[in-house]
């Protein structure tokens, strides 16, 4: 019975319990990856900005006005850069940004069509795939990133506790429609990245869930933004929705916190029998 017991655990936890064998993964090449496909992005951008009828001068003092003179390409390169910046470590709000780029002001498929819905499915499909390719690489940023904490022998030591084995199981169920479900909901805590991250889940699968997630959920905020025209409503409404979430997490975290049990002395002083009070 009890070898029976261990066998289920094992299988639930997967590659969890293989500390011994490495991760095999290089935390170090993905982050140079990472920049050099920031600087890909951003020297075009330069180019762009460089080729404006206005100073940096003017930038400097105006830019927010100016930004939204420019065309599409500059507004989807900022909006894509944004958003793999955007992660657990780097908590800045995505929402506000996607309605941004598909308020109708913003026009980043402006021409394409004289008709409202087919310039409407252009927009969402533009802010969608740019967006969720944004997302994406900052998700696979946090990946990266709880890999190499989970590498120290005192954080490592959370993979064995009853929570994370019994989260193993959950998710090790169906980890790709979990990271897919969680990638559409905007949770406040990102349990589900630290998870993967610890059950040492596929990269590939975890990049191919993360970039179907937020395609379909930036879909939504950019189609609902166009077509009903909410403009700077929508960017408002998400952006209080942001705060709120983020007010959300620090509570949980504080809660979390003062709630945790304190831990039993190492080493208690047990009286002697001879000792008097």
């Amino acid at each position: 019975m009890e070898r029976s017991s261990t066998t289920s655990l094992e299988a639930a936890l997967a590659c969890a319990a293989r500390d011994e064998g490495g991760d095999n993964i290089s935390v170090a090449r993905w982050f140079a990856a990472y920049g050099l496909l920031l600087a890909a992005a951003a020297v075009p951008l330069a180019l762009l900005l460089a080729d404006q009828p206005w100073t940096w001068s003017q930038w400097l003092h105006d830019g927010g006005r100016l930004f939204r003179a420019t065309g599409p390409a500059v507004k989807l390169l900022v909006f894509g850069m944004y958003l793999s910046l955007c992660c657990t470590f780097l908590p800045l709000p995505t929402g506000w940004i996607v309605a941004a780029v598909a308020t109708r002001e913003a026009a980043v498929a402006a021409g394409i069509s004289s008709n409202v819905l087919a310039v409407a499915l252009a927009t969402t499909a533009l802010v969608a795939a740019v967006g969720a390719v944004g997302s994406m690489l900052a998700n696979l940023n946090d990946y990266h990133l709880m890999t190499l904490m989970l590498r120290h022998r005192a954080i490592r030591k959370v993979r064995y506790t009853r929570l994370v084995r019994l989260s193993a199981r959950w998710f090790n169920k169906s980890p790709f429609a979990i990271v897919t479900i969680f990638s559409i909901v905007p949770i406040p805590v990102d349990v589900i990245r630290m998870l993967a991250a610890a059950c040492r889940y596929g990269r590939l699968p975890f990049a191919g869930a993360n970039l179907l997630g937020r395609f379909v959920r930036y879909a939504v905020i950019a189609f609902v933004t166009y077509w009903w025209d909410l403009g700077w409503i929508a960017v408002v409404a998400l952006l209080g929705l942001a705060i709120a979430l983020g007010a959300a997490r620090l509570l949980w975290m504080a809660m979390a916190r003062a709630f945790r049990p304190a831990e039993a002395p190492q080493n208690p002083q047990v009286p002697s029998e001879g000792a008097r009070p």
